[in-house]
């Protein structure tokens, strides 16, 4: 067998697989429009330089990390390293302070030997402060100092030493002390400041005498010493060691700060226990980064703005090929849309040359003319569509618009069809120019106005039928233009009533001329003369029409119903029409209707008081017979000579009080049935209703009714006739008591309730309402729907005035009045007849309303005993 290389293999492997990707992605390359492959070209380099600027970050990245790592990873072992050197000596020397404790216990050694002992021990090892012997008792029986000599000012009893365990005391070293007491074994305590303010622990090694504690070998160790002697120096040199309690405060440190300098904190910690103590103490090994970080990296910042130039070059790039593909697709859709309005509009196009040839036309010009657009591409005049008999007036009218002396409104022309068929233009010309300000030639539109002037030939003809109505109409119609105020037409009720002047106008318009007045509020001098109505739609002031007003013209002592709108005439000014019809007799009707309805008001007062008559007489009876009684006793007891002048001014003063009774109630007669004209007046509803229910009581109390008022406090004023409102309610308050009477009800029916309070609502705003209820049969529905009318009455000898003056009285107030049934289930229990008089009714008002209904603090007349 031949050894072939398997790399030719390999490859034609490689490109089977291949070429069908790059078939599939040719395929939808090509599919692509051109604005989306010029697109995606602009975007490719973009991304391609995102993804080198995201490789570049993510190497920085993955450096800076890996180099921390290596770091912690030093500290780490530096740290483990300098644990295990402290631990190694700790270790060697509680073994050595055991074997020293054996010999204690075995007796083989006295104090003065274990002084000797404990001096070369305590020599060879710096870290120790002072190695002392304490019995059970915590008495000293030997202390040797960190020297190596004796100590005896250590470990005092006196209590003023915190390294001698004390009994009675919590402090670290009695901590240990009872802990090695009761365990019997060696015992680390916490760590603490010993009488030199140095930071110390101490290993408590008991001592165990036939099964029995007898006292502790207390060796006490200096936290810096140890740092200082058992922290190698290399690893010293490369990281700070220091040892922190169990608050996290620095005990002790390889690294000793400035004076007032504080120390920046380390980026990378390790934490080991200070083993084998295993007492709180924690041996942290601190390192600091000293490579760059990314940001304050030079290089990464200089990938970074070059990347950033590249991005935002190519972002520029993408816009401007953005932007020329969007004014390529705006200036295609713009042609589309030119040609779809030219070959859609029915105006005929037309564009010439400098040499009056046409060289462009739109299908509706050859729809128009009947001549295909080979026909009139390239012709110059006489053009195949102007009639044989007009050509020079036609090529005269050409020239007058290609010198531009044509007018603003298009010149009229006559067109002749291919089929020989002529009709009516109207032809507009306007120059060409390009792009340079340079004129190429001309655009003509032309548009068929022959319907357009059969249209204005019948318009003319109606105008004039119309004009012929508008002249036999009994109403004045009137035409003002707006400037310059000019009569445009005027009927012939107008000018019998008028003449011609426009004077007539502006008196049923108002008093001026339209548009005579300056913004100044003056007449014009005519070099301020100002157009009141520039810039204003005549088409929307057409379509508003304003309310109808009444005016009365002195000089012809006639009354008009004028109603105004504006029109634009037919030569395009905005104009004024007024319609005014005579409603003389209509006035005079309604004045008289008003004044039979007071007549109406006086005679039902009339009515009423003659209905109360025997009422009245037995009221004014009551203070009458007093009177005579009081003179009569008053009399007799002068004649017999027995009364003083103190009873005599009491007599005098209850007669003049009966008199002033009798004078009040005759008062009140008579301000109510004298005839007067209607005054509105400020008035409050509480002395409204004062008076009415005075009045009303006198038929109330011959028919044993009692009455219940309930007037809101602080109501607003009402500007109404009161006499007219108190009359409202007299009718209601009768009707009422009569319906209870003549039904014959039971004394807890016989009563009435009159309330007045503050009403608001969306619609009519705020109104003060009155309402009399009474607990009656109510009324039947038949009565309900006519109680209103003239004329209609349930009573026997009643008129059927009562209720519609009523209903006229509270109408002319602006007021609304209702009645209906009170029900109990199915049961009528009553009737409720209100009316409202408008007012200003605010939310105070509506507030104090709600808080009296719940205190009860309103204004309440409680009725007296019928």
């Amino acid at each position: 067998m031949s050894a072939e290389s398997p790399v030719p293999e390999i490859r034609s492997r490689g490109q089977r697989w291949v070429a069908p990707l790059r078939r599939l992605v040719a395929t939808w390359w090509f599919r692509q429009s051109p604005s989306r492959q010029d697109r995606l070209a602009t975007l490719g380099p973009l991304i391609s330089v995102l993804l080198f600027l995201a490789a570049i970050i993510s190497a920085f990245w993955y450096l800076r990390n890996e180099e921390i790592e290596r770091e912690t990873e030093s500290v780490k072992r530096d740290t483990e390293i300098a644990q295990q050197q402290i631990r190694l000596r700790l270790i060697e020397n509680q073994e050595q302070l055991v074997r020293i404790a054996r010999e204690v216990v075995t007796r083989q050694i006295d104090a003065h030997e274990f002084s000797a002992q404990a001096q070369a021990f305590a020599r060879e090892r710096p870290e120790l402060t002072h190695v002392t012997w304490l019995s059970a008792k915590r008495e000293r029986r030997s202390s040797v100092g960190a020297a190596g000599f004796q100590a005896d000012g250590l470990m005092s009893a006196d209590g003023g030493d915190p390294s001698m365990p004390m009994a009675n005391q919590s402090n670290a070293a009695a901590i240990a002390f009872e802990a090695a007491k009761e365990r019997r074994q060696p015992v680390y305590s916490p760590p603490f400041s010993d009488a030199n303010g140095t930071t110390v622990f101490q290993l408590h090694i008991p001592l165990i005498d036939r099964g029995g504690f007898a006292g502790v070998l207390i060796a006490e160790y200096t936290v810096e010493s140890l740092l200082r002697y058992y922290v190698p120096s290399e690893v010293a040199t490369r990281h700070s060691i220091a040892v922190l309690d169990a608050r996290d405060q620095v005990v002790s440190s390889t690294v000793t700060p400035m004076p007032g300098q504080v120390l920046r904190r380390a980026s990378l910690l390790h934490d080991v226990p200070l083993a084998p103590a295993l007492n709180g103490l924690v041996l942290r090994g601190q390192g600091w980064r000293t490579s760059i970080g990314l940001i304050n990296n030079a290089l990464f910042w200089l990938v970074l703005a070059l990347a950033g130039m590249t991005v935002w070059m190519l972002l520029g790039t993408w816009r401007h090929m953005r932007r020329r593909t969007q004014i390529q697709n705006a200036l295609t859709l713009e042609t589309n849309f030119r040609r779809a309005m030219e070959n859609s509009m029915l105006t005929g196009m037309r564009a010439m040359d400098m040499d009056t040839r046409i060289t462009y036309v739109n299908p509706a010009f050859c729809a128009m003319t009947g001549f295909s657009e080979a026909d009139l591409v390239g012709r110059t005049p006489p053009y195949p569509f102007w009639p044989n008999d007009r050509r020079e007036e036609n090529a005269r009218l050409l020239q007058q618009e290609l010198q531009g002396r044509s007018p603003s409104g298009g010149v009229e022309v006559k067109i002749q069809r291919k089929d020989g068929s002529a009709f009516d233009a109207r032809v507009y010309v306007s120059p060409l120019v390009d792009t340079k300000g340079k004129q190429t030639g001309w655009m003509t539109s032309m548009t068929n106005i022959t319907e357009a002037k059969r249209v204005r030939d019948q318009l003319s003809a109606s105008h004039e039928r119309f004009t012929t109505v508008l002249e036999g109409l009994d109403a004045a119609v009137s035409v003002l233009s707006v400037q310059p105020p000019e009569l445009l037409f005027a009927n012939r009720s107008y000018r019998l009533w008028f003449g011609a002047d426009p004077a007539g106008h502006a008196l049923l318009a108002g008093g001026q001329l339209v548009g005579t007045t300056s913004r100044r509020g003056g007449l014009d001098d005519g070099a301020d003369e100002v157009d009141d109505y520039s810039g204003l739609p005549a088409e929307a002031l057409t379509d508003v029409g304003s309310d109808p007003r009444e005016v009365y013209v002195e000089s012809l002592a006639m009354w008009f119903d004028v109603r105004a709108r504006y029109l634009q005439w037919t030569d395009g000014r905005l104009a004024q029409m007024l319609i005014a019809t005579d409603i003389t007799m209509r006035r005079h009707a309604e004045a008289q209707a008003a004044l039979q309805a007071e007549k109406a008001q006086v005679t039902s007062r009339l009515m009423t008081m003659g209905e109360m008559a025997s009422s009245v007489a037995h009221e004014l009876n009551q203070p009458l017979t007093a009177i005579t009684n009081y003179c009569n006793g008053m009399v007799s007891r002068v004649r017999s000579d027995s009364i003083d002048k103190d009873a005599l001014m009491a007599a005098l003063t209850k007669t003049a009080k009966q008199a002033e009774r009798a004078g009040q109630i005759i008062h009140r007669i008579r301000n109510f049935v004298k005839r007067s004209e209607p005054q509105r007046q400020p008035a409050h509803a509480a002395d409204i209703v004062e008076d009415a229910v005075e009045l009303a009581g006198i038929e109330l109390r011959r028919r044993t009714v009692a009455i219940h008022t309930y007037v809101a406090q602080r109501l607003p004023q009402l500007m109404v006739d009161p006499i007219l409102i108190e009359q409202v309610l007299m009718n209601l308050l009768k009707n009422a008591a009569e319906a209870i009477d003549n039904a014959s009800l039971p004394t807890s029916r016989r009563h009435i309730e009159l309330r007045v309070v503050p009403k608001h609502s969306a619609e009519l705003g705020g109104q003060i309402e009155f309402s009399v209820t009474d607990m009656g049969p109510g009324l039947p529905d038949e009565v309900l729907a006519r109680m209103y009318e003239a004329f209609f009455s349930t009573k026997a000898d009643g008129l059927g005035i009562g209720l519609g003056l009523c209903r006229s009285i509270v109408e002319s107030h602006q007021g609304r009045i209702k009645a209906e049934n009170l029900y109990n289930g199915s049961l009528v229990v009553g009737c409720r007849f209100a009316f409202t008089i408008p007012v200003t009714i605010t939310s105070e008002h509506l507030r104090q309303e709600a808080s009296q209904g719940i205190l009860g603090s309103a204004q309440r007349t409680e009725p007296t005993a019928p």
